[in-house]
């Protein structure tokens, strides 16, 4: 290690998992591609076959634009009246759910909420009238448990976004609804382009194994050994006292902590690898740094990798390891990566 912390970006496996998604393939790439960097990534997707590219904001599409020069680019948030004219200026589509954004944007994708809640019409009509418009360029939905087998909510939207498609009647719109979820478990959810987002880093969008559906990690985060010592019974490590030695065992301090993202609620609840085995972390995790319990003999030396997330010998601890310990999903972990950790792109 040269550095305090990394998170190495296997670009080759985001390459990779984009060759294996459904296609047509708009990659989504919001939030600095889920904490996995922007510019490699998106090199990568559109090396994997990706031919859209989708955004959360009109800032993150005039970025994107400057790695993706002819790829068309969806910018699918909320956008005010400056933000819109960022997007147009840049050249993205937008979403539209109001008659405002579909008559101030020369492309727009008509967005119907059919369960979700959150960003579209459920205003029937509305929606009808916006897909009547010649700026409408596409049409849209997102599903709300389409990564929960057993929930009927997710056919009942497919279904109802469909019906708005059929009375829309324009065989000239880009039709498309599927998140990664979706585009992996239901092949009628397909229409004209699957949207995909954790899927394409290698991310399980069910909460499980990526292998499963033929997916790589793509990220791996990486610090080192910065100290040794050795704790006796009853002494304690870390603020709070809120782990206490019960037998002697030596103690790594990993210089990374909440600062680059790695959460205070892991606390005495995950597990690091050095020199290929597991062993827990210890005490309160802190800003700059976490300290691991290594047993009666030390099997490290001060230098040695610690790996937080991916392999290592014959071990590894997957995103989705870390994100069930935290009670969050394995793309809050990655993109909780905060920008003291570098992130470095390999092959």
């Amino acid at each position: 290690m040269t550095e305090r912390a990394v998170a190495r970006i296997d670009v080759g496996a985001v390459e990779r998992n984009c060759t294996r998604l459904p296609k047509p393939l708009c990659a989504v790439v919001k939030a600095d591609a889920y904490g996995h960097g922007l510019g490699p990534v998106t090199e990568a997707a559109l090396a994997g076959g990706a031919t859209w590219l989708a955004v959360a904001t009109a800032a993150e599409a005039a970025e994107l634009r400057r790695h993706a020069a002819d790829v068309p680019i969806l910018v699918m948030g909320a956008v005010t009246r400056d933000e819109l004219q960022v997007a147009v200026d840049v050249g993205a589509d937008v979403v539209a759910w109001s008659e405002e954004v579909a008559e101030a944007a020369p492309r727009v994708h008509v967005k119907l909420d059919t369960g979700m809640g959150r960003l579209g019409t459920r205003d029937r009509e509305l929606a009808l009238r916006l897909a009547a418009s010649p700026n409408a360029v596409g049409l849209m939905t997102h599903f709300a448990t389409a990564d929960e087998l057993d929930d009927d909510l997710f056919p009942a939207q497919l279904e109802d976004f469909r019906r708005f498609v059929d009375e829309v009647g324009r065989d000239d719109l880009l039709v498309h609804a599927a998140n990664s979820a979706a585009a992996l478990r239901e092949p009628g959810s397909h229409f004209d382009m699957v949207r995909c987002g954790v899927a394409i880093y290698g991310l399980d969008p069910f909460q499980s194994e990526p292998d499963a559906h033929g997916l790589e990690p793509a990220l791996s985060l990486h610090s080192w050994v910065a100290s040794l010592r050795r704790i006796e019974p009853g002494q304690s490590v870390g603020y709070g006292r809120r782990w206490r030695a019960k037998e002697p065992t030596w103690v790594a301090t990993v210089p990374v902590g909440y600062g680059d993202g790695w959460r205070r609620a892991l606390t005495n609840d995950c597990d690091v690898l050095i020199r290929g085995g597991r062993h827990p972390v210890v005490g309160t995790i802190s800003m700059d740094n976490v300290t691991v319990a290594l047993g009666l003999e030390p099997p490290a030396d001060v230098g040695d990798e610690v790996v937080l997330i991916g392999s290592q010998g014959g071990e590894r601890i997957l995103a989705e390891e870390v994100a069930r310990r935290m009670g969050t999903i394995n793309y809050e972990v990655t993109t909780g990566l905060l920008p003291r950790i570098r992130r470095e792109p390999v092959r």
